[in-house]
């Protein structure tokens, strides 16, 4: 299984130029997912924490196309990765130092192949797209890669007490693992400090709450409501738990 995971939107043309190098890269056989093109613009660290949760509905071959990269066409490395099992190509911003930080077996390489008419500013489509198509379709692409000792942006495995993402209701996840949080707690937004609930029909509706999201996060809700427009939240809003 291929899963694309990135901050494109699907408004513009470069999720499908990628998927276009991908088929073109004998990605053919294999499954194709999409599972995220609105990581937060940008934002390396927020797409990692997300990543390190959402990647736990995928068994272990999985191959994760992840590209956030504003620092595409620096010198930032290219890498792949493998963390208990499956596999990550992109690039080694950060995006994905939380996954392997918490990994129990992690290897790493750096992509040291670049083709022909390499785009300065696509490294999505025309470098990563091909070593990720090459080790879906169970080919080790040896010749492209070089072993490394692990990756040069790294991060802590703890949690992140921050806003991650706001999805269109305007439910906000938070970088919070809901497993290592009493229910009891309180989590302070701004001002607010909001209570815990199991689900959204537990507390009256125009009510703010937190509760344990589908991928074990923490998640700011309200009840037949925005959390992001009535507690003002945005991506990198600071929370803070009260007990």
């Amino acid at each position: 299984m291929l899963v694309l995971y990135s901050d494109f939107g699907i408004d513009d043309p470069y999720l499908g130029q990628m998927k276009a190098a991908l088929l073109r890269h004998g990605q053919r056989e294999v499954p194709m997912i999409d599972l995220l093109h609105r990581v937060p613009d940008f934002d390396a660290r927020a797409g990692a924490h997300l990543l390190a949760a959402l990647q736990t509905s995928f068994a272990a071959g999985s191959v994760f196309l992840a590209v956030v990269d504003p620092g595409v066409g620096s010198d930032r490395p290219a890498v792949v990765v493998e963390a208990d099992e499956k596999w990550y190509v992109g690039p080694d911003n950060g995006l994905l130092a939380v996954l392997a930080a918490r990994a129990q077996a992690l290897r790493t390489w750096r992509i040291t192949w670049r083709p022909d008419g390499l785009s300065t500013s696509f490294h999505g489509r025309d470098l990563f797209a091909p070593i990720a198509a090459r080790i879906a379709a169970g080919v080790w692409p040896a010749e492209a890669l070089a072993a490394s000792a692990g990756l040069d942006h790294r991060m802590a495995a703890d949690d992140l007490a921050e806003v991650i993402y706001i999805d269109h209701y305007g439910n906000a996840f938070t970088g919070l693992r809901a497993a290592n949080i009493t229910r009891e707690a309180r989590l302070a937004v701004g001002r607010a400090q909001i209570p815990a609930a199991r689900v959204f029909a537990a507390v009256p509706c125009g009510q703010a709450f937190w509760y344990e999201n589908s991928v074990g996060l923490v998640e700011i809700a309200v009840n037949r409501g925005s959390a992001a427009a009535d507690l003002r939240l945005a991506v990198g809003s600071p929370v803070a738990l009260v007990t």
